[in-house]
């Protein structure tokens, strides 16, 4: 894959993700010119990892730049984009990169329009704005989309990802949103499952639960990626009424917050196992219908 000429880099705004992929592209050889950053965090984020880089106005830094690199929050993208696009900011012959999970290149339009290239460059990974983050990117996929039909666009995205040490990964433009929703739906309600479960054990006198719940959560996550459906196990997977009888009784006494999230992941766990042949349809069915009820109890 040709790699793209050595492009002067600027950052808007050197926040967790702008700082660490900033700074694995001038580890790339693309030096980084310009940052913005106000917060006291981003500020000791970019003395950290982009050392000597100056911070300046978002347009100022554009300016300056061959390759934008916009790492803001979804619901300030579209605004910035067309805000520095009204200020004459962008010019023809940039690359210019967001890296928001939840959009493709259209909120780039503007950018279009004065005659930049588009890319959207989504790490599926979380990050801290530490050193360490760097090596975190090796791990990654990049969620990689340009402009349909496009072959140069997309190999330049490409190039970029894998000179920041991660691997790429072409999401068309229509599929992007259903898949962050989909990243979302797995990662950041794992996390909120997890934490729950940790809470519950401990409040309820057993100790050290991280250490409990951590082999057992590493490998069902592990089997799960291998062996998909086929790894479900656990009293609906095996339809066990009572077992899931008891559960939805004691949730409704100790925890009764968690008591519909229960609920509305056994559902699907009992649509998926009888799908794949683990779980026959009577035996969904009586624990589907016992569902329903714990549901009309709540």
């Amino acid at each position: 894959m040709t790699r793209p000429a050595r492009l002067a880099v600027g950052v808007v705004s050197a926040g967790r993700v702008g700082s660490v992929l900033g700074a694995a592209l001038n580890r790339a050889g693309h030096p980084v010119v310009a940052a913005s950053g106000v917060s006291d965090a981003s500020v000791r984020r970019a003395e950290r990892l982009l050392p000597g880089v100056p911070l300046l106005p978002p347009d100022e830094v554009v300016t300056r730049a061959d390759l934008v690199l916009l790492a803001l929050p979804d619901d300030v993208l579209g605004p910035m984009v067309s805000g520095l696009a009204n200020a004459g900011a962008f010019r023809a012959g940039q690359i210019v990169v967001h890296t928001c999970g939840a959009y493709g290149i259209d909120v780039l339009r503007p950018v279009v329009e004065a005659g930049a290239l588009p890319l959207a460059l989504h790490p599926v990974m979380t990050f801290t704005g530490a050193p360490e983050d760097l090596q975190r990117l090796e791990t990654c996929s990049v969620g990689v989309t340009a402009a349909d039909g496009d072959e140069a666009a997309w190999n330049v995205g490409e190039a970029l990802t894998m000179e920041m040490g991660a691997e790429p990964v072409r999401i068309p433009e229509p599929a992007r949103a259903l898949y962050h929703a989909s990243l979302a739906h797995g990662a950041n309600h794992l996390a909120t499952l997890v934490s729950d479960c940790v809470e519950l054990l401990r409040r309820n006198g057993v100790g050290a639960p991280e250490r409990l719940l951590a082999p057992l959560l590493s490998a069902a996550l592990d089997n799960a990626l291998r062996h998909g459906d086929r790894a479900l196990t656990g009293p609906v997977a095996r339809g066990d009424v009572g077992t899931v009888r008891t559960h939805l009784r004691v949730f409704a006494e100790h925890a009764p917050e968690l008591r519909p999230a229960y609920i509305a992941l056994a559902r699907r766990t009992a649509a998926r196992a009888n799908g794949a042949g683990l779980l026959g349809s009577d035996g969904a069915a009586e624990i589907t219908d016992l569902l329903d009820d714990g549901r009309e109890g709540q």
